[in-house]
């Protein structure tokens, strides 16, 4: 019987991340998943064909000061995470993941679905940088693409 969908998401997420044996990494589970809705209601997209999800995009808001932290590594993704305080004004966005179906790529899926979030989260913020850690070359072209499209610099852990 073949995997769904979903079954397959979360083995590509395995395969790329090592989020569940890597104690700096973000390990996304369902509180995580409440607490980043907090933060904001676009730092988590999914795009579903019918069949369940075929791409997840995570953009995390943060300040410039976790930020720069972050990338000159004083901090790790997790504490930027839990760093990163709730009701306040976010100047940066930390483009943390993409995860799309092989079958799916090269159609611009994760491209759109990640311009989306970082517009409608620049509706309530003042968002002045991208910044992100590379796991793969596809991930960094698409951090390049999006920082270039959306005018932001990009800062890259």
């Amino acid at each position: 019987m073949a995997l769904s969908n979903y079954e397959r998401m979360i083995a590509l997420s395995d395969e790329v991340f090592s989020s569940r044996t890597d104690p700096d990494q973000l390990n996304i589970d369902e509180n995580v998943m409440e607490h980043l809705q907090l933060i904001h209601p676009d730092t988590i997209s999914e795009y579903d064909d019918g069949n369940g999800p075929v791409c997840w995009i995570l953009c995390i808001p943060t300040t410039l000061d976790l930020m720069n932290q972050f990338i000159s590594k004083e901090i790790s993704e997790r504490e930027l995470f839990e760093l990163t305080p709730l009701k306040t004004h976010y100047e940066a966005i930390y483009l943390c993941s993409a995860l799309l179906l092989e079958e799916f790529r090269g159609k611009g899926i994760a491209q759109r679905l990640g311009l989306k979030a970082i517009e409608n989260i620049k509706v309530d913020h003042s968002i002045k940088a991208l910044f992100f850690w590379s796991f793969s070359k596809e991930g960094e072209k698409l951090a390049d693409k999006a920082s270039r499209l959306m005018g932001f610099p990009l800062y890259k852990r």
